[in-house]
């Protein structure tokens, strides 16, 4: 009846969060910028109703990539968060930023930003040379053309990294329906972010009104 040590639960992992700025979505082409954002907004959301140890980093906030998504900053708040701001492409090359990522003392680190292929391999390949349990949200990952993320993923899945879906990612924290603590919250969460899943959460919660 013991669940697998490979499942991530609120407390056995940090979510780091990277590059989600402007100039950095302007030329993603990969994926839909709409469903991306929807996507975003399933994984901060998530992490919030659970509590898991996250980092938001950005790049060049002021000078280039301008600010954070809507979906980022309504979740964590840059005057409450404080969002490590970098110069490398590389957050795990980033003192603060590094430090932060180790100082939430998670075995269990997942990733999920822009550009796929800069951002997201850098830090990822970086944290599995020293020994880090590395996940990457693939469908709240882009870059400049498909092929770009599609190479970056396939790279990082080959050094040991584990793909998974934003959605994937909160019924994953969820697990049980009974968890009454967070039921409502994910339900809401899945409501507004979820696509279809989301309108047949809704859906299923106004016929059984009736």
């Amino acid at each position: 009846m013991n669940p697998s040590s490979k499942l991530l639960s609120p407390d056995n992992h940090a979510l780091i969060l990277i590059d989600y700025e402007g100039q950095m979505a302007f030329a993603t082409k990969s994926i839909n910028i709409a469903e991306l954002r929807n996507n975003v907004g399933l994984i901060a959301g998530a992490s919030k109703i659970f509590n898991v140890a996250t980092v938001v980093t950005t790049v060049a906030e002021e000078s280039f990539s301008g600010p954070v998504f809507p979906e980022v900053e309504e979740t964590y708040p840059q005057s409450t968060s404080g969002y490590l701001d970098r110069t490398s492409m590389n957050t795990w090359e980033d003192g603060p930023a590094y430090n932060a990522i180790v100082g939430k003392k998670k075995q269990k680190l997942v990733f999920a930003g822009l550009w796929t292929g800069v951002c997201i391999v850098g830090p990822v390949l970086s944290a599995i040379a020293e020994n880090f349990v590395t996940y990457i949200i693939t469908d709240a990952c882009g870059d400049v053309t498909p092929e770009a993320h599609d190479r970056a993923v396939q790279r990082m899945i080959q050094a040991g990294a584990t793909p998974m879906t934003s959605l994937q990612y909160l019924l994953e924290l969820q697990r049980d329906w009974a968890r009454q603590e967070t039921y409502n919250a994910v339900m809401a969460l899945a409501t507004k972010y979820g696509g279809a899943y989301g309108v047949g959460v809704q859906y299923a919660h106004h016929m059984l009104q009736h």
